[in-house]
């Protein structure tokens, strides 16, 4: 009976999950709405950074919940990592301009060839991004994580930045997250966010967060693995 229920729950919230996602989608599909849309968040760039990564990779977040345990669920502290999410929206508003006027700049200088070309432009300014401010996004990520995850389980109890960096697992971080999915996997998908019209790439980027929350959970599945086999 148990775990008829708890499959029961664990189906509303595929459901709910997935109706979430239509919303947004739908506001992007319908003319009008994303227009509206697109207007604001112009407008207000980096209130619509937030807002984007507030959703979207909270969302991204409870589905890697969902993938690595099997269910939903929603963390004590949920709240507050979703407002941290929201302020690596904002950095990645000011960042995208900042990396491919640069490109742009270095290119037409002749530190890069190609210059003209938007689909160089966009490759050379993921590159970058990825191998300079990439990592560094895993890190911010994981001690905010980190320091979250501390505040709320053990609230009176001083934390010290010499404990949260000997809880990361460097070895996935740097093997997994680093090696491999900044090069393999945020490389061409951030070429392709950066040929999108630049009023779409912090959008399309707060989707992508989806997939980080996915590569995430991933990262923590083989934490565990990792550690079963040492």
């Amino acid at each position: 009976m148990c775990n008829r229920q708890n499959g029961i729950q664990t189906l509303k919230g595929d459901i709910m999950w997935i109706f979430a996602l239509l919303v947004w989608v739908s506001i992007l599909a319908v003319q009008e709405t994303r227009l509206v849309f697109m207007e604001i968040t112009g407008e207000h760039p980096y209130i619509g950074g937030f807002v984007k990564f507030f959703f979207l990779a909270s969302m991204g977040d409870l589905l890697g919940i969902r993938i690595r345990n099997g269910e939903w669920v929603i963390p004590g502290c949920f709240i507050y990592k979703a407002f941290v999410w929201g302020l690596f929206g904002m950095a990645i508003t000011l960042l995208f301009p900042v990396y491919m006027g640069g490109v742009s700049a270095a290119q037409q200088s002749g530190y890069l060839p190609f210059a003209g070309s938007i689909i160089a432009q966009a490759f050379f300014g993921s590159v970058i991004m990825n191998v300079t401010f990439g990592p560094m996004l895993y890190v911010y990520h994981k001690f905010s994580e980190l320091l979250i995850d501390s505040g709320y389980e053990e609230p009176k109890e001083k934390i010290m930045v010499s404990d949260l960096v000997d809880r990361v697992d460097w070895h996935t971080m740097v093997s997994f997250s680093w090696l491999i999915n900044c090069v393999f996997i945020w490389i061409p998908c951030h070429t392709l966010v950066f040929i999108l019209p630049s009023e779409y790439r912090v959008l399309a980027s707060a989707f992508l967060s989806i997939l980080l929350g996915v590569l995430v959970s991933f990262a923590k599945k083989k934490k565990i693995s990792y550690r079963e086999k040492a």
